[in-house]
């Protein structure tokens, strides 16, 4: 398959200053095409949404652009894309809508595991708590970093109502079996809300066929300006009720947006998807098709840095890898004996190498993981990674171990 990393980072103005960028995971760095999109609409003649005056059409066309932009990108029907301020908003609301639609009270169950970011962790316990629900916790292996099928197997129960799992760690790249958990859960009666907000930038999603109630992602981890996005199956957005303004219309999905809309990140987000779509050029009319081939592509070119990545890494002395599991995407947490996180993170920013240090709001998993709130130094890889970026990543770690 075809990936030509020259040809991708001649994309991102943010790479000429030589910067190597492994901070991906907390968002991204933008492609100029992105940009463009979200400049042109801000000054564009452009107004709210309708259809009388060319100004009016223009915001109604970027809605709908983007929503099916985004139904490619997640496999879902255009129809059942939320946009939000942020995934963390949006998993909020919903979770306050479920509880309140759904109506959950004592003896009804949640099930949260600690492999998640806490955007997708403290929204469900807090309105679990509200109606005196109980939370239940599929417990990560700390020792291989992986969360079991037969963890989440093990906390379900004919009371139980959500199951809230990541896609993929942020913090150390684990890629629970989904399709194993999702089926578990349904033979429970649950449904399912995933977070794929780290996944999404490294492999293709389908939630309709992966079976996901919900699905949240933010496109400012692959490319796309700052905001969040959902998507459901439409029979759940048909019966939820969220708050909402009184003349606000209650037609799926504008309910569960509040306000007006921001146009200039839709149509960010749109040439996001679009950008992700090119990357591996070939002869796919769909852009569902093409988005497949490009995931294919970036796949194999991410997991061979990963590798040398950690081949490098493993072989400097008092070094340790929490990422373990066998399946995972293309991030790495590593600590060094003797030496404070934040402090390697500083040291490689002397060197033009941005690898940052912290729990990356996976606290239940850095803390089960014995880092606690100091977590560790995260390297993320793009599709703009070079393997020349992971030589001086390795090499600048070296040289900081061996001047202890």
């Amino acid at each position: 398959m075809t990936f030509d990393v020259v040809a991708v980072r001649d994309q991102f103005p943010a790479l000429r200053s030589g910067t190597a960028h492994f901070d991906g995971p907390g968002g991204s760095q933008t492609p100029t095409v992105v940009a463009e999109a979200v400049a042109s609409t801000l000054t564009s003649s452009i107004a709210n949404r309708g259809t009388v005056t060319a100004a009016e059409q223009l915001a109604e066309d970027v809605v709908h652009e983007a929503r099916a932009a985004m139904g490619d990108f997640l496999g879902t029907d255009p129809g059942t894309v939320v946009f939000g301020r942020s995934m963390t908003a949006l998993t909020m609301d919903l979770a306050r809508t479920l509880a309140r639609s759904h109506r959950w009270g004592p003896g009804d169950e949640v099930v949260v595991t600690s492999l998640d970011h806490d955007g997708n962790i403290r929204p469900w316990v807090i309105a679990a708590e509200a109606v005196g629900a109980t939370v239940r916790w599929a417990e990560v292996e700390p020792g291989s970093g992986e969360l079991p099928l037969e963890a989440v197997r093990r906390v379900l129960s004919d009371r139980t109502r959500l199951v809230a799992v990541t896609g993929a760690s942020n913090l150390i790249g684990t890629r629970p079996d989904l399709p194993a958990i999702v089926a578990a859960a349904h033979d429970a009666g649950a449904l399912v809300h995933v977070d794929a907000v780290h996944l999404a930038a490294h492999a293709r999603l389908d939630r309709e066929g992966l079976g996901a109630d919900f699905l949240a992602c933010s496109p400012y981890k692959f490319f796309g300006p700052h905001l969040g996005v959902l998507c459901a199956r439409r029979d759940l957005l048909e019966e939820l009720r969220p708050d909402k303004l009184l003349p606000s219309t209650d037609a799926v999905p504008e309910r569960f947006e509040l306000g007006t809309l921001p146009y200039e990140l839709l149509a960010g987000a749109t040439a996001a998807v679009d950008f992700i779509a090119g990357l591996a050029p070939g002869e796919s009319t769909t852009r569902r098709d093409r988005l497949t081939s490009s995931f294919a592509a970036l796949e194999e070119h991410e997991d061979a840095l990963r590798v040398r990545a950690e081949d490098g890494l493993a072989a400097i002395d008092g070094l340790t890898l929490h990422s373990r599991a066998m399946h995972r995407t293309p991030t790495l947490l590593f600590t060094v004996e003797g030496v404070e996180p934040g402090a390697v993170h500083r040291h490689l920013a002397t060197r033009g190498i941005n690898a940052p240090a912290s729990h990356f709001y996976a606290w239940e998993l850095s803390h089960r993981l014995g880092l606690g709130p100091a977590g560790g130094v995260r390297v993320g890889i793009a599709p703009y990674t070079t393997a020349e970026e992971i030589d001086r990543l390795v090499e600048g770690v070296a040289e900081l171990v061996d001047a202890r």
